[in-house]
């Protein structure tokens, strides 16, 4: 039996189409939820006197995901500290939230929650509340993005690309168990699916990064502990965004023709045991959405 779950996450075009892109997903559909009124019209909602969020009905088969990932997912693609806004869509139409059915199921959102909370540090401000009512949005705003593939979408349109690949990731290394072979895979993975200039892995040994598994040039075999971005990413236990290498002091050019950087830690049991590496030749091609696709995407790799 399918079940439901209910995502508000700013313009439910972007929102829709990604869930439309998760493995398990029956149906996404656009409309809005928790107000104050009946059967309101999009011209209405926008006027922030409704009550009501844009929001997303997710039908979903629960033998092929579940509410805990779909929910993990759902924090991929929003901004869980910012009120009544999402990019640069502003109102309370656009607030975040996940309205339940099932009083159970509330259990297993707040898991994500504090999950969630505990990686940024701080309270989220995203509603957490029974479905009051959910009305479905007017034609024209369902599969906008697949009617308009050039349209506006509040979602950078990597995450749909990241949210391909790391189902496709897990499906391919889901019965692997040695970890070089799974390196190997994802960095052939990552750069046939996103096409950086340099992709690789390198594995702790001692107070040294060794070469591991890539795919592009040649490139530097070992790097020492706190040395360069790799290095120093290993030795600060976290993901390090450069959007420039030059400005990186330290920084350790194994090819001239890179520009910008970001170093994922690989952790097992929390402690670092690999980093995965990609470079680009144009500057500033990372940003907050690739940290936390490449962050959710290694952790597969154990």
């Amino acid at each position: 039996m399918d079940s439901t779950i209910y995502f508000a996450g700013g313009c439910f075009w972007g929102t829709q189409h990604f869930f439309a892109q998760v493995n398990g997903v029956r149906e996404a559909v656009c409309g809005y939820a928790n107000g104050n009124t009946q059967n309101p019209k999009y011209e209405e909602v926008y006027t922030d006197t409704t009550g009501f969020a844009e929001t997303v009905k997710v039908t979903y088969n629960p033998a092929r995901i579940g509410l805990e990932e779909l929910t993990d997912l759902f924090f991929c693609i929003i901004d869980p500290l910012t009120l009544n806004r999402q990019g640069h869509d502003e109102g309370t139409r656009y607030r975040t939230g996940i309205y339940y059915t099932d009083p159970a199921e509330r259990a297993v959102i707040e898991k994500v929650y504090a999950r969630e909370e505990a990686r940024l540090g701080q309270p989220l401000v995203v509603e957490l509340e029974p479905l009051k009512n959910f009305f479905p949005a007017e034609e024209r705003h369902q599969d906008y993005l697949d009617k308009n593939p050039d349209g506006y979408c509040h979602l950078p349109f990597k995450a749909f690309r990241y949210v391909k690949l790391y189902q496709d990731t897990r499906l391919i290394l889901a019965d692997e168990t040695d970890p070089v072979a799974m390196m190997a895979e994802l960095a052939a993975l990552i750069q046939e699916r996103m096409g950086f200039f340099w992709t690789g892995f390198y594995r702790v040994q001692g107070q040294e990064l060794v070469l591991g598994p890539f795919q592009g040039p040649s490139a530097c075999l070992r790097i020492g502990f706190g040395k360069g971005v790799c290095g120093t990413a290993w030795k600060q236990n976290r993901t390090l965004v450069v959007p420039d290498v030059e400005e990186f002091p330290g920084h350790i050019a194994c090819s001239s023709l890179s520009r910008s950087e970001i170093v994922v830690p690989v952790r097992n049991k929390g402690l670092v045991t690999a980093v995965l590496d990609i470079d680009s030749t144009e500057l500033a091609t990372f940003d907050a959405t690739d940290a936390r696709w490449l962050e959710k995407i290694v952790e597969i790799v154990k």
